[in-house]
């Protein structure tokens, strides 16, 4: 089973209220080839929300109590974002996944780019939080665009 992020389903649910539809994604799901998730919702929060990023590290200093996740008027949400991380690793788990397609440079979901914790745009090299708890329990956690990448090989 696949594991997508919901906003690429066509989902509602981004910070903004927004969706990033890839109609492969959504064809997917709608086959009952793949579920959605979307850990910022299971982690508790709502829609729409403050924008949040890493600061001072990635999903891995998170994981390892090194950073933090704040939003943009600068309050602290690592604890829905984590809440988020583990009820997603326990459906990956459930669902036996053998895939994650996650959201590029989310707090939650960047799976290699995420943005630097100064609201400034900028990207860094570094993993979300739920894609840094997955990869660190051995599941195979890939982007959209590397999603779309290898479906074209095809």
């Amino acid at each position: 089973m696949i594991m997508v992020s919901s906003c690429l389903a066509g989902l509602e649910v981004r910070y903004n209220g927004t969706h990033c539809l890839h109609d492969k994604v959504k064809r997917l799901v709608e086959n009952n080839q793949a579920v959605t998730v979307c850990p910022e919702l299971m982690g508790g929060l709502p829609t729409p929300r403050e924008p949040a990023e890493i600061v001072d590290g990635d999903g891995y200093d998170v994981l390892d109590g090194m950073a933090i996740i704040r939003d943009r008027a600068g309050v602290d949400v690592t604890a829905a974002y984590m809440e988020g991380a583990m009820r997603t690793l326990e459906l990956a788990q459930q669902l036996q996944a053998t895939l994650v397609v996650l959201k590029e440079n989310s707090p939650s979901c960047g799976s290699s780019m995420i943005y630097n914790g100064q609201f400034i745009g900028e990207k860094i090299a570094g993993n979300g939080i739920t894609a840094a708890l997955l990869k660190k329990h051995g599941f195979n956690v890939i982007s959209e665009d590397d999603f779309m990448q290898m479906l074209d090989e095809f």
